[in-house]
């Protein structure tokens, strides 16, 4: 995900262009609200292929240590998931392969050559979890907010708005403009909830249980699905005095 030149100066009454930690002033931001930024940052770069450097972050422990850390200054009362490894590299990247981009195909009928494929066992894309909405209304309304606060998904990247780690850095990105105070910016974060990031974030989680998926991406996704809901329910208390999840 890039910034857009034509970023929207005005919207949520706030510059939507990245900022950094050290451009905040530390007395006058919500360290809560940049903590929870903090975390969608984090799964967001976990719930991609490992390079190196990530995988050493997760073998010495740093990422466990850090999210805890971090999930300690959000304010949510949200248990913390174990993010520690014991394979290695080369596994770890094999085991993300197999539950998150490698397909499956089986001949039906080998006399006549009937193939019957199906993409990864575990999808990262909000569509996959949602059978009863249209794929361009989901990718188009994402697509819309992302251009809204100036964003734009990568030219040369293959995937679709929909996808996962999208809308974490997206969450996020959303999260440390809200730090800064800017409200609207704030109910932006509960519309994107509520439309999309609870719906990927539930099946994604759901779908690890079903699947009986133990380790690292059965801890990332049973997190997530904890700390978007609760930070959801806290939006929700904030702006609409309650409500469901």
């Amino acid at each position: 995900m890039t910034t857009t030149p034509d970023s929207h100066d005005d919207a949520a009454g706030t510059d939507a262009q990245p900022v950094a930690d050290e451009q905040f002033d530390p007395q006058g931001i919500d360290q809560q609200t940049v903590a929870r930024a903090g975390v969608y940052t984090v799964l967001a770069t976990l719930l991609d292929e490992p390079d190196e450097s990530v995988y050493a972050q997760l073998e010495s422990g740093d990422v466990d240590a850090t999210v805890r850390d971090l999930l300690d200054a959000t304010g949510l009362d949200v248990a913390p998931p174990d993010l520690t490894v014991e394979a290695d590299h080369d596994t770890l990247c094999a085991r993300f392969n197999d539950l998150f981009t490698v397909g499956y195909a089986e001949y039906t009928d080998r006399t006549d050559g009937s193939l019957n494929s199906e993409g990864p066992r575990i999808s990262l894309y909000e569509t996959s979890y949602r059978p009863e909405a249209a794929w361009n209304d989901v990718n188009l309304d994402l697509a819309r907010a992302y251009e809204y606060f100036g964003l734009e998904i990568d030219q040369s990247a293959r995937d679709n708005h929909d996808y996962l780690p999208y809308q974490l850095e997206f969450a996020g990105y959303l999260a440390r403009l809200e730090s800064s105070g800017a409200e609207d910016v704030a109910r932006a974060r509960l519309d994107l909830h509520d439309r999309h990031l609870h719906v990927v974030a539930g099946g994604l989680a759901d779908r690890m249980a079903e699947l009986s998926v133990d380790g690292l991406y059965s801890e990332l996704a049973a997190f997530l699905d904890r700390f978007v809901t609760a930070d959801q329910q806290d939006l929700a208390d904030r702006f609409e005095g309650g409500g469901d999840s």
